[in-house]
């Protein structure tokens, strides 16, 4: 599973492709969000989206309601989505930010991450999850998408199992559940994932 992997320069990636021609790119909110904001009744409070990229999860919070802020590394990503957020009329805290080295400073209802995780190297994983730990309040959720271990491209994201997840983020978080499912975006077939619901301890 953790093979080495090459990622692009997502600065450039941005600034030369258009996001909707990204394998991420997915329009509508996540399902697997969505249905879990219904099951956990989660329609208000302050949410971070990470690695926001084309902003369509973080503009999809906040129509739903939701404090949004919204991170990425990429400048010119974070940019493109404040401008799609101010067209669609939408109030987003979009920021340019590291997770592994941030700037943020407050607490979060909810943290949902569809495509952060998985390209960290192996060695900072467990930087990333002591750090969103830290900016989850206590009670509130981890949202994480990632690739799954039976995905078998040679390209993309780390995969990883559901016992790994536990292994990784199981001192600080409560797993509630992980769930096999797909990961929504422009590739054709959808690639398969694992969808994390984790409460913070």
């Amino acid at each position: 599973m953790n093979q080495k992997r090459e990622f692009p320069n997502w600065e450039k990636l941005y600034q030369t492709d258009a996001v909707e021609s990204m394998p991420w790119f997915n329009p509508e909110l996540d399902p697997d969000l969505d249905r879990a904001l219904t099951q956990l009744h989660l329609k208000t409070g302050s949410a971070l989206d990470l690695g926001t990229g084309p902003g369509t999860q973080a503009i999809a919070l906040a129509e739903r309601g939701f404090d949004v802020t919204a991170t990425d590394l990429s400048e010119t990503a974070v940019n493109l989505a404040k401008e799609k957020a101010q067209q669609k009329g939408f109030n987003v805290s979009f920021q340019t930010d590291d997770i592994l080295n941030t700037h943020l400073n407050r607490k979060f209802d909810l943290v949902f991450d569809r495509g952060c995780f998985h390209v960290l190297p192996p060695e900072c994983r467990l930087d990333y999850v002591r750090t969103v730990a830290g900016l989850i309040k206590s009670g509130g959720y981890l949202f994480l998408k990632c690739f799954s271990y039976l995905e078998t491209r040679e390209s993309g994201p780390y995969r990883f199992t559901p016992t790994e997840i536990q292994e990784m983020f199981g001192d600080r978080f409560h797993v509630r559940s992980i769930e096999e499912t797909v990961y929504h975006g422009t590739l054709n077939p959808l690639p398969k994932a694992l969808f994390c619901q984790m409460e913070k301890s």
